[in-house]
Formats: C-alpha cells, sequence, structure tokens
C-alpha cells in the first residue's frame, strides 16, 4: 500500500475498504453521485481515488466555481463541457519541476542507464507527465547518455490542458534557476541553458528534445498497456489512488514492461503491499526504483 500521509484514509469514497460500514455525510454521498457522474458523462474514472484527497480537492473546487454544495457542482459540470474540463484542473494536481528529487536521476544514470545501452530502440513511459517537466528532464538525460536517437518517449496523462502544456515545451523562468540546481545534482553533463532558449518570462526547450517525445491522453484508470517498453516512471501518483486502483495501475506496469524492464515510483511510493510486489525486485530501494523479475 502507498501511503500519502499518517492521516490520510485510504479507501475510496466508494467505501471498498475492510471494516464495519460508518455513517455516511451528505458530503461523501454527493461526492460519490458526483465522481459516478463524471465517469458516466465523460469517462474519466476517479471512483477509486483516494477519499480524503478528493474530497479535499472538491471542496477547494466549490470556492472556485462560486458553488455552495457539490450537488450543485454537479449540475454544472453534467451540463457544461468546459465546465468539467476546468475542474479537471483541480482533480489532477498538475504540480511538478525539472529534475526533481536529483539523487532519483543520479540513481537512474548509474543503474539504468547502463543496462538501456544495450538495446537497439528504447521505449520509455513517463505516466502522469502534468506539464511535461519531467518527460523534458528524461529527454536530457537520454541526449546526454547518447541514447535519445534510439527512444521514443510515451509521455500520458489525463488532463488535456497539462498534456497542451507539456507539447509547448514553455516553462516560467523565475522556475530556471531551482531547476538548473537540480540538474546539477542529477549528474547533469552540461548546462541546462543549453537545452532552452529564454524569451520574456518563458524559458522554450529546444524542440529537438520533442522530436522524440509522444504525447497521449492515458488514464491508469480505464485504459490499457503500452506494450514493451524498457522503463516506466510513474511518481508521485498512487499516492493519489486507493489500494485497488493502486494495484491497477501496478498491474499495467507490470505487463507493459518487456523482461528485466525497470519502473520508478515517487519517494513516498512503494510496490511492498501491492499484490504484483513478487513480479519486481528492488534496484535502488532509497529510490525507488525496481526492476521486473
Amino acid at each position: 500500500m502507498v501511503l500519502e500521509s499518517d492521516s490520510e484514509v485510504r479507501g475510496s469514497v466508494f467505501g471498498h475498504g475492510p471494516g464495519p460500514a460508518a455513517p455516511v455525510s451528505a458530503v461523501d454521498i454527493e461526492l460519490k453521485l458526483l465522481v459516478e457522474a463524471i465517469y458516466l458523462r465523460y469517462n474519466h474514472d476517479f471512483r477509486d481515488y483516494s477519499g480524503a484527497s478528493l474530497r479535499r480537492r472538491v471542496l477547494y473546487a466549490l470556492t472556485q466555481f462560486d458553488c455552495a454544495t457539490i450537488s450543485a457542482l454537479q449540475e454544472k459540470v453534467l451540463h457544461d463541457p468546459t465546465a468539467f474540463h476546468r475542474l479537471l484542473q483541480y482533480l489532477t494536481v498538475p504540480v511538478s519541476e525539472m529534475f526533481r528529487d536529483p539523487s532519483y536521476f543520479l540513481a537512474l544514470r548509474q543503474q539504468v542507464v547502463p543496462v538501456l545501452r544495450t538495446y537497439p530502440s528504447i521505449k520509455v513511459w513517463i505516466a502522469g507527465c502534468s506539464t511535461g517537466e519531467e518527460v523534458y528532464s528524461m529527454a536530457i538525460l537520454l541526449r546526454e547518455e547518447g541514447l535519445l536517437e534510439r527512444t521514443i518517449l510515451y509521455a500520458t496523462d489525463i488532463n488535456p490542458h497539462s498534456l497542451d502544456s507539456a507539447r509547448q515545451g514553455i516553462f516560467a523562468l523565475q522556475r530556471i534557476k531551482a531547476y538548473t540546481a537540480n540538474y546539477h545534482q542529477a549528474g547533469g553533463l552540461r548546462g541546462l541553458s543549453d537545452y532552452y532558449t529564454a524569451a520574456y518570462d518563458g524559458a522554450l526547450f529546444d524542440r529537438s528534445l520533442r522530436d522524440h517525445i509522444t504525447f497521449a491522453d492515458h488514464s491508469l484508470a480505464t485504459d490499457s498497456v503500452f506494450s514493451e517498453t524498457h522503463f516506466i516512471s510513474c511518481r508521485n501518483v498512487l499516492i493519489y489512488f486507493n489500494k485497488r486502483l493502486q494495484d491497477r495501475a501496478i498491474g499495467l506496469f507490470n505487463e507493459s514492461l518487456c523482461r528485466r524492464g525497470f519502473l520508478g515510483l515517487g519517494s513516498k511510493e512503494t510496490l511492498d503491499f501491492s499484490e504484483h510486489a513478487a513480479s519486481f525486485e528492488p534496484l535502488v530501494r532509497s529510490e525507488r526504483i525496481y526492476r521486473k523479475r
């Protein structure tokens, strides 16, 4: 099981977890109806997302939509697709940074890249790519290691606005200083400024990096696998799922990875209690990097 915090409730809003039934509040009933309505109307499945986390995000969205109740928000969303896509920004938490957790990327350079070099062509899947910071980080790392030219990077997310931002490859210039520090700590071989052009308040990353990236809408809750991938990075996504959806996602990764492929998770995520734990062995446990058995 993956823990977001000690106080996090790990059941979904549908109460799939074990234990006696507790009285259900009106807010939880409305929340259940909202996510069911979203699934039926738009085929986006939040029914197995962590109940406490989803509840926080929806209650915050009420203030942004000027709605007194979740039922009022549901009415808006059902009858206005624009409102749904706006709500999606609050439900999917599009937060990331380049070379986040630099020691993770350093471990990839040292432990995973040498094996990737043995393949004539490489497929990498960044699941839950958000606005693209991680996939561009991975593209830079692979270029520096001489592997990008024979790599296809699949970058997927359920949020179309995040995917559009990722395709543009433009990041706020005020964040570049922090990204540069991360890059050097991650074992960067050049200067991060070699990979972007600064203009106004943005940094536009080299279009040649994007030539090797395929952006696609993909849901770990409802969609199937990418076949024969060599490395999958899905970081800080599983913490928002309940255990059932975590197991589904890890099962997808297991099916997608080629023999002895690699899986990277976020710093607060683990395979230890997954039903698929026996299918993997830790490669760099401290960085949550695993290898398929």
